[in-house]
């Protein structure tokens, strides 16, 4: 890359209306409030740790359920500006695989399988949509679940939404190859059918024989009915967006997690109801995670495969890259 002036202060969030070409290499960053995001603060002290100084990162927002033809314009836009190295995907992944999938000359596996798309890269011979949230997901939850867990609680997973992040999740907890690192139950709540029959259809196609149990639900009282009863230990996990790409929570003010379950919000910002919840449940020897983890392993993975470095998953690298983002944060 060129060496130029490093950028310290974030760029003006876009809209796909208001696209202009970059002046230096730049990862776009597609999501509902990127604004607010900690990686405005974070990838510029990242891009100096690893060597990318003249790299920025560039936010684009579109709110829930925008027109297809705004998510196809800024994927047509990133295929054709020459300093756009890549694309990370927040809150729409499905919307750019159904609106804009043909325009990608690979899609990697998962991202097929999932019917999504986290990332995208550019490469000699175009675009190569990558779908991250299963390798995310499973970096995090091996954070967070400790080996022998599931064997030694017969504890539950219980996935509130079976969106992008909630069906990554279930791959994760459901694949075979984990063995005895999986739950005695997986149950995924949505208030869309279709979302539901997909995750099913997913977990049928790679094979798990770990009980898997849809509850469309139609009302936070719906959820909580579902959450109160699961075993003792069990692993709840907001992947619903609700919290931070819009305000409120899955469950109840009042809803009863098991006890000594795990509460997990794959969100780490925004009004986080969902933890508020669980976190009043301590007496009940509840624990609370929110999305860091999930924040820092997903971010690091695009940086890795837009700009093609070195990162690892684990170690004292990670942990340095890890430390430097919670410094800035």
């Amino acid at each position: 890359m060129t060496a130029v002036a490093p950028r310290t202060t974030p760029l003006p969030v876009l809209t796909p209306q208001h696209l202009v070409p970059a002046e230096q290499p730049t990862i776009h960053f597609l999501g509902v409030s990127t604004g607010s995001s900690s990686i405005q603060r974070v990838f510029p002290a990242w891009a100096a740790a690893l060597g990318l100084d003249d790299a920025v990162l560039q936010g684009v927002d579109l709110p829930v359920g925008a027109p297809a033809a705004d998510v196809r314009r800024l994927v047509e836009f990133v295929a054709g500006d020459p300093l756009a190295a890549g694309m990370q995907i927040t809150s729409h992944k499905v919307a750019v695989s159904q609106a804009a999938g043909d325009l990608f000359a690979v899609r990697r596996p998962l991202a097929t399988l999932m019917d999504e798309i986290s990332l995208v890269t550019k490469e000699e011979d175009g675009l190569h949509g990558f779908a991250k949230d299963p390798l995310t997901g499973e970096l995090a939850l091996d954070a967070i679940v400790p080996d022998g867990y599931w064997a030694e609680t017969g504890a539950s997973a219980v996935l509130l939404g079976a969106g992008g992040a909630g069906t990554a999740l279930a791959w994760c907890l459901a694949r075979p190859e984990r063995g005895s690192q999986r739950p005695a139950e997986l149950v995924v709540t949505d208030r869309d059918e279709r979302r539901l029959q997909h995750l099913a259809e997913l977990v049928r196609a790679i094979g798990s024989d770990v009980p898997l149990r849809l509850v469309h639900v139609e009302a936070a009282a719906d959820a909580d009915e579902v959450v109160a009863g699961q075993p003792v230990g069990s692993l709840v996990v907001n992947a619903t967006g609700l919290g931070k790409d819009l305000p409120g929570s899955p469950l109840g003010a009042d809803a009863v997690l098991p006890e000594r379950a795990i509460a997990w919000d794959l969100n780490y910002r925004g009004d986080l109801e969902f933890l508020g919840t669980a976190g009043g449940q301590a007496d009940r020897g509840v624990r609370i995670e929110d999305g860091w983890t999930y924040f820092v392993h997903g971010w690091l993975q695009a940086v890795r495969e837009v700009f093609h470095v070195d990162v690892p998953t684990a170690g004292p690298e990670f942990d340095r890259l890890s430390a430097i983002a919670r410094e800035v944060r």
